[in-house]
């Protein structure tokens, strides 16, 4: 079998690179033949240090207008392409962010038409679905419900885009296999400095979790979401590819996450509720201010996501997480604390 993981260097690339290099190593993919690996990335990484040992790697940049060719001849012969490119930043260049995560995704599509790939596995979000009220938390939803996100958040309308387009390539190239994985928020502790940096900036210091041990965290009561380790994700795509699975598939661990389990998992006293709207407001003037990157879309998004069931998963896949969401976000907690990086990778080192 032969793989390419397109956006491989980051948070789940990486994560599945260390999946697929376990795959390799106990001779699983293409009847026991030999599984094979390509990497693609903006940013190259060292080649040398383990996980990213277990490809062949291209350097290429999804969103750019003439990269299907390229990309077409780097995807000749693969059974499967995974997409996990996706830009969170900048959130003050929409049209930037649009670039990769809109355009690349249509790009991906293309070559791999042009290729004759045939099984397509796209990364998308619990965020692509439809937003729900606080009463709308209490029942989890399934795999059919409308993946046509939350207007007010970038990320979300973003991934909305893609799934409406995956839905029309489906339409089109009946012969091609397309799986889409939505995943909770994805922690590991090695991705802690690229998500400070995606999220907090430059100007928080990584170690604050160490300040705040004898505080209590303020948030809103509909601050309830899911999230899962990157292992336990990575291992879904792993079943997805060996076994070619076809269609949308729910990826979260138990607990639910909710304002005492975070504020437990970041080892503070306790939490607090406050306003939706003031916390709201207070992170749309500091990102106004240019005092920290994020917008006050991922505030919706964590207000408004449902609570997924991941049923079709655990029967379909045999897929069952090995980390609760407690311990995956308690990891990335110390990731902070420690100021956790990956000097092999563009991203992840921060």
């Amino acid at each position: 079998m032969r793989v390419v993981v397109v956006g491989a260097t980051g948070n789940v690339g990486t994560a599945l690179l260390r999946r697929l290099a376990a795959a390799r190593l106990a001779g699983s993919g293409d009847g026991g033949g030999v599984l094979q690996v390509v990497g693609v990335a903006r940013r190259l990484p060292d080649a040398r240090v383990a996980p990213y040992d277990v490809a062949v790697w291209h350097a290429l940049d999804v969103g750019d207008p003439g990269v299907v060719p390229r990309l077409a001849a780097v995807l000749q012969g693969a059974d499967a392409v995974v997409h996990l490119a996706w830009a969170l930043q900048p959130t003050h260049d929409i049209p930037a962010q649009r670039r990769t995560d809109v355009d690349g995704q249509a790009h991906v599509l293309e070559a791999a038409v042009r290729a004759g790939v045939r099984h397509v596995v796209v990364a998308s979000s619990v965020g692509a679905y439809r937003g729900v009220d606080t009463a709308g938390k209490r029942t989890p939803v399934d795999e059919s419900w409308p993946a046509t996100g939350i207007p007010t958040a970038t990320y979300s309308t973003h991934k909305a885009v893609n799934e409406a387009a995956l839905d029309a390539f489906e339409s089109a190239h009946p012969t091609i296999t397309v799986t889409r994985l939505r995943p909770g928020l994805v922690f590991q502790r090695s991705a802690a400095a690229e998500l400070h940096g995606l999220f907090l900036g430059h100007l928080v210091p990584m170690r604050i979790v160490r300040w705040v041990r004898w505080a209590v965290l303020p948030l809103p009561y509909p601050f309830v979401f899911q999230g899962v380790h990157a292992d336990d994700l990575a291992d879904a795509y792993w079943r997805v590819l060996d076994q070619r699975a076809a269609g949308a598939f729910n990826i979260a661990a138990a607990p639910v996450l909710n304002p005492p389990r975070i504020a437990r998992a970041l080892g503070m006293r306790g939490a607090v509720r406050i306003p939706l709207r003031f916390l709201r407001g207070i992170v749309t003037l500091t990102w106004r201010l240019r005092l920290q990157p994020t917008d006050a879309g991922w505030i919706d998004i964590a207000a408004g996501v449902p609570v997924m069931r991941t049923d079709r998963a655990r029967s379909e896949l045999g897929w069952e997480p090995r980390h609760t969401a407690e311990e995956a976000l308690r990891e990335l907690v110390g990731g902070f604390a420690d100021g956790a990086n990956v000097p092999a990778s563009g991203p992840l080192r921060g």
